[in-house]
């Protein structure tokens, strides 16, 4: 009974010291690895690149959508759309300044909406399932309108 007990310890040591090995071998590789690369998304589906903004702005539209902001995306994304919120800062998050015209420049709305919709690398969710399409949309215009906004206060 003890050589059973004593091959059993032997063969379960030995699975825990090869589960071991392939575990510190995986996190070794993974620290070789580029980090962007291992955090590059999915590309966003064309047909949602594509789709147009169909809500038009409207100053209940923007209040609304601009205090859903103020939840959920100004502690990243910062108060004015300058990508240095709180939780960004913390989570060493190197975010886009909303505010200047060219970080946006080259992203449709669909973009926009299904990033805002889906979430994207490091955001987490989105705002699929939990809000309305036409508050999306609104947040879509929010978004644009940092940039606008700042445009217009420069000389």
């Amino acid at each position: 009974m003890s050589r059973i007990a004593i091959f059993s310890a032997g063969v379960l040591f030995l699975g825990l010291a090869a589960g071991f090995r392939t575990g510190y071998a995986r996190a070794k590789s993974d620290r070789n690895q580029d980090p962007q690369a291992a955090e590059a998304p999915p590309p966003i589906p064309a047909e949602d690149a594509a789709k147009k903004n169909p809500v038009k702005r409207t100053p209940e539209g923007m209040a609304g959508a601009k205090k859903l902001y103020g939840y959920d995306c100004a502690m990243c994304h910062g108060k004015n759309g300058d990508g240095k919120g709180d939780l960004a800062a913390d989570m060493k998050l190197e975010l886009k300044d909303w505010r200047d015209p060219n970080s946006l420049a080259k992203m449709t709305d669909g973009e926009l909406f299904y990033i805002i919709t889906n979430g994207r690398g490091k955001m987490t969710g989105g705002e699929g399932d939990r809000t309305k399409e036409e508050v999306r949309w609104n947040l879509v215009n929010v978004v644009r309108g940092f940039a606008k906004k700042d445009a217009a206060a420069k000389p």
